[in-house]
């Protein structure tokens, strides 16, 4: 059907004159009775094959959108083994069988490169960002970020949450986060906790709970995730505010001890700690969200179509055991309550960045 739209249309237009300043046609002019005539009726039917074109090539962009996809889809994200590739790996699996067509995973690396790669793609679908939390508040972490995370995005989905797990090392005398608070103000300056890079969700869940409950405490800063936990079992740090896959296996040996989780309410990925919250700080939350998005101006049926089938899959219990195998928990939305927690993330974790002078660079 779009070849042969193509070939009507590329027809068609060979009827529409060029025009000068009067809005003459040029063959108008010609000298020729029987070129004048001619060139009569073409000015004629200019109008009706201008009309028919940019109908031609309404049915052109609507028979695109719905034959999508008919080629692959790349879906870009971090570096392989963290925890957006593993979660990207899964998604791409159950999209590839819901859409029909391979759903290739573009490793980018951390920091602003995945983001930068699909605000300036094609917005045809077929370019798409998994990324989580990092990746909206770059620009509150450096400077000269290449892309707005509002303006140049389209929210598809919110694919997986992940709450933020406090851990101590066996060795520090705390069992809760009472016990906790009250430890390190007995010793302001003395406790220090791991984190990642800076700006990460460790970092910044270590920050908040700081800020909110009035501590000294230190970050050391370690090359990634799965050192900082190294650093915690080693005990050159006493506690961390780690994702719930490096540190549930390292919970249930006995070599860490959990305190509790970060998320609002309990959690499936750790369901025998309390909350944060309700254990000595209330309205304290530190989850990792990760998320499906497309570049700004993607059509609406492509969101749609593709917000259909992830939210399918991530409904499905396959899904939902896979993900939480990972210390993950599958939380779909639509693409406007992903594009209202983008900004509501924004708005709060922007104090928390300024007051902590926390810089990626």
């Amino acid at each position: 059907m779009m070849n042969m739209l193509r070939r009507r249309l590329k027809r068609l237009t060979k009827w529409i004159p060029s025009s000068q300043g009067t809005g003459e046609s040029a063959q108008c002019r010609r000298e020729s009775r029987g070129w004048v005539r001619r060139s009569r009726l073409k000015c004629c039917c200019a109008p009706s094959a201008l009309f028919l074109s940019m109908f031609l090539w309404t049915l052109l962009a609507s028979a695109r959108e719905s034959s999508f996809p008919n080629r692959p889809i790349r879906l870009v994200t971090s570096e392989v083994g963290g925890s957006a590739d593993i979660g990207a790996r899964l998604l791409a699996h159950g999209l590839t069988g819901r859409l029909g067509q391979q759903v290739i995973v573009d490793n980018r690396g951390s920091g602003i490169i995945p983001g930068d790669i699909v605000a300036r793609s094609r917005p045809d679908g077929y370019t798409l960002l998994f990324f989580g939390g990092t990746f909206w508040l770059q620009p509150l972490l450096r400077k000269n970020v290449p892309y707005d995370p509002i303006r140049d995005f389209a929210p598809i989905t919110q694919a997986v949450i992940s709450p933020t797990i406090l851990v101590v090392h066996p060795s520090l005398p705390a069992y809760s986060v009472k016990e906790l608070i009250a430890l390190a103000k007995a010793r302001p300056g003395e406790l220090n906790y791991a984190m990642g890079s800076p700006g990460s969700s460790n970092h910044i869940g270590a920050e908040l709970f700081k800020a909110m409950a009035g501590l000294d405490i230190v970050g050391v800063g370690y090359k990634g995730n799965g050192p900082a936990v190294g650093g915690l079992l080693a005990s050159q740090v006493q506690l961390m505010f780690a994702t719930g896959a490096s540190v549930t296996p390292h919970i249930k040996s006995g070599r860490l001890r959990g305190l509790a989780v970060g998320s609002a309410n309990p959690s499936p990925v750790a369901p025998e700690l309390p909350t944060i919250a309700a254990s000595g700080l209330p309205g304290y939350e530190s989850i990792s969200i990760t998320a499906l998005f497309g570049p700004a101006k993607t059509p609406q049926a492509i969101i749609d179509r593709l917000n259909r089938e992830s939210v399918s899959y991530l409904k499905t219990a396959e899904a939902k055991e896979r993900f939480l195998n990972t210390g993950a928990e599958a939380a779909p939305t639509s693409p406007e309550e992903l594009g209202a927690k983008v900004k509501a993330e924004i708005s709060k974790m922007a104090k928390v960045i300024k007051n902590a002078g926390i810089r990626a660079e």
